[in-house]
């Protein structure tokens, strides 16, 4: 009798620690899942949809086209640049290397757009106006009003960050 009885109790003292066993193995698989998973969604949203730029001290924030232009400018931040006059209505800049680039014809630029130009030509426009030349979209400044004055008819440092 005492013999079936141990017998008993190392069945139901095997049972609970197979039980315990996998019980804990599906929550350690659970977490580690979940642990992968949360490092994934962390690099996927490396991409940031607002940058800022501070042209000749003031302060400006641009809301970015959710694109691989946008994305490999930001990949380069932070940047400090001189853009020259161009036109009356734009400033730019040659990056020493491209970006990737996706130009169409864009029809109407508005102020405060940014954009590239062919492959390495970045552009801030300060005014509204039609055209029938090709960019690639990387962004718009969120509150342009004051841009005109702000860059006047000179060449502007610009500090583009996170």
């Amino acid at each position: 009798m005492k013999k079936i009885l141990i017998i008993m109790i190392l069945i139901i003292l095997l049972i609970v620690a197979c039980f315990i066993f996998f019980y804990n193995k599906e929550r350690f698989n659970k977490t580690t899942n979940e642990s992968v998973l949360e490092r994934k969604d962390d690099n996927m949203n490396d991409f940031t949809s607002k940058i800022n730029l501070n042209i000749n001290g003031n302060d400006f924030t641009v809301t970015l086209e959710d694109n691989e232009t946008s994305r490999e400018l930001v990949n380069r931040l932070p940047l400090s640049i001189t853009m020259n006059e161009l036109n009356g209505n734009e400033k730019y800049y040659y990056f020493d290397e491209d970006l990737s680039s996706d130009s169409k014809i864009v029809g109407k630029i508005k102020k405060g757009d940014i954009m590239l130009y062919g492959a390495d030509c970045l552009v801030i426009f300060y005014k509204t106006f039609n055209t029938s030349y090709s960019y690639t979209r990387i962004g718009s400044i969120d509150y342009p009003d004051n841009l005109d004055n702000v860059v006047g008819k000179n060449s502007i440092t610009v500090k583009i960050t996170r």
